[in-house]
């Protein structure tokens, strides 16, 4: 049988209570922008389900699409009919009979309070004609199939299939973040945990070339590409870092030279967000990864900023990192062998512990605002889509 529409679920949205309507309405712009290109699909946006109506589309790639999309908890592969009782019938006899297993279960939801029969009459109706006509029989604990009825003012839906989808929050709803992305494995992650939950992102990028390649950036619209999957148009601002990444090596111990360095992107990264009108600065730091991510560090290295600094990764270790990397297929991107500015210029043993006397102290030894301002100037913008 052709399932005639996908019935979209919202998961947490039911707990957003008067501005359920908002969110909503923003999932449905967002489904439709991501299926653009199926013109003959319609929509139907109500209070507790969006339909996408198939037409005759195919429903595999508008599944492969819908289920990316932030805000979907799940999808259901639906057949409208009217409702009818002798239509419920024949329909779900049809439907089962396509599926494979041994044992079936009928639940119902009458919503429609019009239609004279309640939901426990409408299963004790259907279930005998799938014994009659089938060789399944009813388990009502672990059912290798599951029909399910829903009675709603405009039909009934009948399906057997549901696909869980990616949740969280639509794209939009939750303001605006700069993420510093660096194309290693973990601030894709960080930035499609974000997206999850309703955040839009662009993001920032230190590049210090010669000493970084071409290749690197190259590396970035390409996890970029894999984002573009939950967020339809990402900005990405490349930052010039190499001056400042020379001099921080002239005036400082070596020991200190990331803490400095991550000093100097944060308030790079603080000066284009405000100017983007960013709420907050995200990033791929963990607790205790790296040198510059000890809760002393982060404590130095973040007090030069008055924006909030979301870490979505803090407490996940690297296995669960490199799990979700592959799921997004952002993990092969990332360590392709190309390296960052942090990576090139990483000093043999950094500062654990630093202390914020002699980060300062190595700061008053040149004119870093001038600098910021130069490199800030010179920035590249591209958007990818």
């Amino acid at each position: 049988m052709k399932y005639t529409s996908i019935m979209v679920r919202f998961g947490e949205l039911s707990t957003k209570g008067k501005n359920k309507k908002d969110f909503i309405r923003m999932l449905a712009d967002n489904i439709k922008h991501a299926l653009k290109n199926y013109p003959d699909l319609t929509y139907d946006v109500l209070y507790d389900h969006i339909y996408v109506n198939l037409n005759n589309t195919d429903y595999e790639p508008i599944v492969n699409i819908l289920k990316d999309i932030s805000g979907i908890q799940g999808l259901s592969l639906v057949i409208k009919i009217k409702s009818d009782i002798d239509e419920i019938k024949q329909t779900a006899l049809n439907l089962i009979k396509e599926e494979k297993g041994y044992t079936f279960k009928v639940t119902c939801k009458r919503s429609d309070k019009r239609f004279p029969i309640v939901s426990d009459d409408i299963i004790r109706q259907v279930a005998p004609v799938i014994l009659k006509n089938t060789n399944l029989k009813v388990d009502v604990h672990q059912p290798d199939i599951k029909l399910s009825i829903e009675v709603r003012e405009e039909g009934t839906y009948v399906f057997t299939k549901t696909i869980l989808a990616s949740g969280g929050y639509p794209i939009g709803v939750a303001g605006k973040v700069m993420m510093m992305l660096s194309g290693g494995i973990d601030s894709p992650v960080a930035s499609y945990l974000l997206m999850k939950r309703g955040v839009i992102l662009e993001c920032i990028h230190f590049a210090s070339p010669p000493y970084t390649s071409e290749a690197v950036i190259d590396k970035l619209k390409d996890i970029l590409r894999e984002l573009n999957k939950f967020q339809y148009s990402i900005k990405l601002h490349i930052i010039p870092f190499t001056k400042i990444q020379t001099k921080i090596y002239e005036v400082s111990d070596e020991s200190y030279a990331i803490t400095i360095m991550r000093r100097m992107m944060y308030r790079i990264a603080q000066e284009v967000a405000s100017k983007q009108h960013c709420l907050a600065i995200a990033n791929g730091e963990s607790i205790g990864q790296v040198a510059s991510q000890t809760l002393d560090s982060m404590q130095v290295i973040e007090g030069v900023v008055n924006l909030p600094v979301i870490r979505p990764l803090c407490v996940l270790d690297k296995l669960e990192i490199i799990k979700i990397a592959k799921r997004i297929n952002t993990y092969e991107i990332s360590i392709r062998p190309f390296e960052d500015c942090c990576t090139i210029f990483a000093p043999k043993r950094p500062k654990t512990k630093p202390r914020l006397h002699e980060v300062e102290f190595f700061e008053k030894k040149f004119d870093y605002l001038a600098l910021i301002k130069e490199a800030i100037a010179d920035t590249k913008t591209i958007t990818i889509s």
